[in-house]
């Protein structure tokens, strides 16, 4: 058994406003250290001197044009050698942030095979939308939401990661019951 079999990958999928940071920031807070997508893309439009709006539209822009120039699969090549740096630091857990499109997926499964766990995040569309109204960074209106998850959908592939999810966390509660829901699975996977 090579010693990379001892990786263990847990990617964190949703919908915009669905509580994947929430989820994500749970596993850091027990020193899984993360790999965040949108990261990748920040560094990138810092590099090519691209300043980010405060409505996020140009890392929206930016989002879809490296896809676009760049391939479907640039972010997630940019992760994969992130994900190689921290195993090779000594890393056995880690937790991505961020997978958008079913090409990432894929290819992750095919560079990690049996090392990944992809939990997605849901919840009700209703109690999203509310929830991405009152947060304090970026909130968006209903409009600007639909917009978004439309985008999302149809120009990055989203929707393929979150209905191929090998585990669900119906985000309906409090953070505390969606905590409790991921540590049930984070056992189950002995993680």
């Amino acid at each position: 058994m090579s010693e990379k079999e001892n990786l263990k990958i847990v990617a964190v999928v949703g919908m915009s406003g669905s509580g994947k940071s929430v989820a994500v920031d749970y596993l850091t807070r027990q020193g899984v250290p993360k790999v965040y997508f949108g990261g990748m893309i920040y560094k990138e439009m810092e590099k090519r001197g691209i300043e980010r709006t405060p409505d996020g539209e140009s890392e929206k822009k930016f989002r879809e044009m490296i896809r676009e120039t760049e391939g479907k699969d640039w972010v997630v090549k940019q992760v994969i050698d992130e994900v190689h740096n921290l195993f090779n630091a000594g890393q056995k857990r880690i937790v991505l942030d961020g997978v958008y499109s079913w090409t990432e997926m894929k290819t992750l499964k095919h560079e990690f095979p049996g090392m990944m766990t992809f939990i997605a995040v849901v919840v009700p569309k209703k109690l999203r939308y509310k929830r991405v109204a009152m947060r304090p960074d970026r909130p968006f209106s209903e409009e600007e939401i639909k917009e978004r998850d439309r985008s999302e959908i149809e120009n990055l592939e989203k929707g393929g990661p979150i209905a191929a999810a090998d585990y669900y966390v119906l985000n309906d509660g409090s953070v505390e019951k969606m905590e409790e829901k991921l540590a049930e699975i984070l056992k189950e996977i002995d993680f």
